[in-house]
């Protein structure tokens, strides 16, 4: 089992004086621990971080061409490539050239990482469950809703009109 997360206080040590309780220092800290968490649990069925995210992407929109799975994911095509790398050298999905344009490469799921699927939406659950341990559900709803604020915030771009994942594409 993990060790539970200490409070670094070093980690916003800044010359500004940041203190440790600042939103900003606050924000920093949960993400990382959000990260380790998350990473722990995923290692347990030998996955990467972001891994769960292609496999998740694959299986809500079936198969999709690399370049459109990586921006559905907005993530660079170098990140996707060497992810999709590990993905198809542990069995879990394939890739193969599209039939309309053989530059282009369609990313399927295969039998073995469907067979994830359970298993992921289990990590996924647990790892909510315990970042939200000891809240109320109304307070649940009211950090989602202040984080989704935060996030538009700073990510602009997140919501903005005709943002949205491509829809499934198909060749």
């Amino acid at each position: 089992m993990m060790e539970p997360l200490v409070h670094d206080t070093t980690a916003c040590s800044s010359p500004r004086g940041e203190d440790a309780d600042s939103l900003s220092c606050l924000m920093a800290a949960t993400s990382r621990g959000h990260r380790v968490l998350h990473a722990a649990l995923l290692a347990e069925i030998d996955l990467y971080p972001g891994q769960d995210r292609v496999l998740s992407a694959l299986w809500d929109n079936g198969p999709q061409v690399q370049n459109r799975l990586a921006a559905m994911l907005g993530i660079d095509m170098s990140t996707m490539t060497k992810s999709l790398q590990r993905l198809e050298r542990s069995g879990l999905v394939s890739r193969s050239p599209c039939t309309t344009n053989r530059r282009l490469s369609i990313v399927s799921t295969t039998p073995k990482g469907d067979a994830l699927r359970p298993e992921v939406r289990r990590i996924g659950e647990e790892t909510q469950r315990r970042m939200t341990r000891g809240l109320t559900p109304e307070q649940v709803e009211t950090l989602r809703s202040l984080l989704a604020v935060v996030r538009a915030n700073v990510c602009p771009e997140a919501d903005t009109p005709g943002s949205e994942a491509p829809a499934a594409h198909g060749c």
